[in-house]
């Protein structure tokens, strides 16, 4: 997927990358390099064919009427294709002069909408400015390293004046224009030189303030960031499986193939943050009221400033290691790429600078909801929900959760009679009611995973004997899985299943069991044969855990603490009506379990363990200011946070659309797991000496902490540890080769 979401704005990037494709070839790419003197694109009249100058500018003005998501879906488009000329700092322009009070409106607006004027803006300069008795300004000074500012007919320009910043719109023919060699070779820079330069009060932009033209870079650069970086992942990507060293494709190496992940993750973050900046420009995803402060949108602008550019030179730089000698080539596209991204990081000013920003405005209280617009027809769907809810407030106990179970609302994705057979649109209204009614949902702990392989696999009997109590959350759950020798490869198990009278006998070990020590049932992978791939002769049994032969033997954690243990089979019955699924067909059933980790469709950033809000809520009990170098730390763990929310919200709109959520869901899970990580290590850094603590929730934030960065190892491990999952990004999602079979 792109930055845009909709069915309207995946057929706006199809139809810009097919217009690219055809009209900014590698050849139109490296004439514009080649020209003594940049000059205007031959495509630039195709820009404004296509109507892409003016997506984002009213339909009064000459514009398509859009918005700015629109545009930044465009921009990300021709970012793919390291489009020469002055296209994203002509929009840039049209963004800051349409957020002006209008004076300028008519004037300038059209001509940057239909092609025959192009704009550049300059983020800083030493310019002052003189007031005269009619409003206008007289002006002097220096814009320097202006992007597309030698090709530009109008420069928006920030002034010093007697009330302080203020931006105003000049003909670049009244200035002194002087390109300057840019280290992006398809697209220049100019320094700006203005002496007594007069403006009109029409074109002073009065409402357009220092902040928001930065919030604007913020988005419009972070999509053009968030397009190199897809070039530069799908061009990598397509090369290692085609690049052969040593007798087989460099992708199928592992090193390479988890180098394409990370930066497919990158990714992904960048187009998250940049959309998210995009809509709380908009107006779209605030509180309750739906009002969109003044900080929340420089909070997502500043998130996306941190992550974007950063992600595009990574992908960039890795790239060019993929790509190895070829890549070091002047011939190369590559390094175009990689100059693109350098120069867009600089023109938004360092990360580490929209990092301190990021940090004073999270330590000041600043944060972004991630709350789903939902569609009209939500309201009567949404009322049923709220009464049938309010009927379970009445209840307490083992009564409310039995009924939550009965009427399907704890699993509502399930066909009926165990869920409700919910549409994602139902499923979200459902947590939504249920928090507002502050009505708790049974804790099924591995209960989650269980349910619906039984739904899926089990027969009538088995599902009326188990179903009801797991969903109550009365009856506790572990699952048997993972061997001693084979970890995350379940399907390289040795516990043996032999068949005897009325059942089956196993016999072996299992490891890392959650809960296995208060669980009452188990859910069990065995062997019952040895032929064929190790992905058959699998069976699924559901195992009495208080049945002769089980012995169960807590693991001591890190931290003390007691939630794993190792799982002793010695000739444990399991009779023929336990058997989930057909005989030898396990493995299809584990993938069901394995797959179906409880469905969440919440905004909120479906992390694990201790959350940005408590990391910063620290951050305020210290006593003492931060230092610089803690609060780039803080920053990167907020911004962390903050994709992770904002990945996990495209993935519910995604659903509530029919769409598949691909890479946003994968690349969401693989950050959960080490975003607990890194708030806890980024607590204990705040802490300083008070980590010699000892790891004890009773001891106060110290003990907390240290307990949250001990535990939280677990999370990169359990569950697929996080080689695994970069495989899987890898293999599933960028179609590198599979790591080969052993003895081949």
């Amino acid at each position: 997927m792109a930055i845009g979401l909709s069915e309207e704005h995946e057929a706006l990037r199809e139809s810009v990358t097919g217009w690219a494709e055809r009209n900014i070839p590698s050849g139109v790419v490296r004439a514009a390099i080649a020209a003594e003197n940049e000059e205007r694109p031959v495509f630039w009249s195709g820009l404004a064919d296509q109507g892409l100058l003016g997506l984002h500018i009213p339909e009064e003005y000459g514009g398509s009427g859009y918005g700015l998501l629109e545009t930044a879906v465009a921009v990300e488009a021709l970012g793919e294709r390291v489009a020469p000329g002055p296209y994203v700092p002509t929009v840039f322009a049209g963004a800051a002069i349409l957020a002006s009070d209008g004076k300028a409106h008519a004037e300038l607006l059209p001509g940057l909408a239909d092609g025959t004027l192009t704009g550049a803006v300059a983020l800083a300069g030493s310019i002052t400015g003189a007031r005269g008795e009619d409003g206008a300004l007289t002006i002097g000074g220096v814009a320097e390293l202006v992007l597309g500012g030698a090709l530009a007919d109008v420069l928006v320009l920030p002034v010093n004046t007697d009330r302080g910043e203020e931006w105003v719109v000049v003909d670049a023919s009244a200035a002194t224009v002087t390109p300057v060699k840019s280290l992006d070779l398809t697209r220049g820079v100019a320094k700006v030189e203005l002496e007594a330069v007069a403006v009109p009060a029409g074109r002073v932009l009065d409402g357009l303030e220092g902040p928001g033209v930065l919030n604007l870079a913020a988005i419009l650069f972070g999509a053009e960031a968030a397009g190199v970086a897809s070039w530069c992942v799908n061009a990598a990507s397509e090369y290692a499986k085609v690049r052969v060293q040593f007798g087989r494709p460099i992708g199928q190496f592992q090193g390479v193939k988890h180098k394409a992940a990370r930066m497919l993750v990158a990714l992904e973050q960048a187009r998250a943050t940049v959309w998210d900046a995009t809509r709380a420009a908009e107006g779209k995803g605030g509180s309750e009221a739906k009002e969109i402060t003044a900080d929340e949108l420089a909070y997502a602008a500043a998130i996306a400033g941190v992550v974007a550019p950063d992600a595009a030179v990574l992908c960039a730089k890795d790239a060019v290691q993929i790509f190895g000698g070829i890549g070091y080539t002047y011939e190369h596209d590559v390094h175009l790429y990689y100059r693109r991204a350098l120069t867009l990081r600089a023109l938004l000013g360092s990360s580490g600078e929209w990092a301190e920003s990021v940090a004073e405005l999270a330590l000041n209280g600043v944060s972004r909801a991630m709350e789903v617009d939902l569609p009209d027809d939500a309201a009567a769907l949404r009322e049923g929900i709220r009464t049938e809810i309010a009927e379970f407030a009445k209840l307490e106990g083992k009564d409310q959760k039995r009924a939550l179970a009965g009427a399907g609302y704890v699993m509502p994705h399930l066909a009926r009679p165990w869920g409700r057979d919910a549409k994602p649109l139902e499923q979200v209204l459902i947590i939504q009611e249920l928090k507002a009614a502050q009505v708790k949902l049974p804790q099924m702990i591995i209960g989650a995973w269980v349910v619906p392989s039984i739904v899926a696999y089990g027969t009538p009997e088995q599902q009326e004997r188990f179903l009801p109590a797991t969903l109550s959350g009365e009856m506790i759950w572990c699952q048997l899985f993972s061997e001693p020798g084979a970890g995350s490869d379940l399907a390289a198990l040795q516990m043996k299943a032999e068949k005897v009278e009325g059942g089956w006998k196993l016999n072996g070990q299992k490891v890392w069991t959650s809960v296995a020590h208060f669980a009452e049932w188990g859910i069990c992978i065995a062997r019952n044969s040895s032929e064929g791939s190790k992905h058959e002769g699998i069976t699924y049994f559901l195992v009495d855990m208080k049945g002769p032969g089980v012995t169960v033997r807590p693991l001591t954690e890190m931290t003390g603490e007691n939630l794993f243990n190792e799982v002793f089979l010695d000739d444990v019955f399991v009779p023929d009506d336990l058997v989930v699924g057909e005989v030898g067909q396990g493995w299809k059933v584990a993938r069901n379990t394995l797959s179906n980790e409880r469905v969440s469709l919440s905004s909120g950033s479906g992390g694990t363990g201790s959350s940005v809000s408590d990391l910063v809520g620290l951050a305020g009990r210290l006593g003492r200011e931060l230092t610089p170098a803690e609060r780039q730390e803080l920053a990167r763990v907020v911004c962390e946070g903050h994709s992770i929310s904002a990945l996990g919200l495209r993935v519910t709109l995604k659903q509530l659309t029919g769409v598949e959520p691909g890479a946003d869901a994968s690349v969401r899970k693989l950050l959960s797991t080490s975003h607990a990580q890194h708030v806890a290590e980024c607590a204990v850094e705040l802490l300083g000496t008070a980590a010699l603590i000892a790891a004890d929730m009773k001891l106060g934030d110290a003990g907390y902490w240290n307990r949250a960065v001990l535990s939280t190892r677990a999370m990169t491990i359990y569950g697929g540890t996080t080689e695994v999952q970069l495989n899987i990004i890898g293999e599933r999602i960028l179609g590198l080769p599979r790591d080969p079979e052993p003895g081949k």
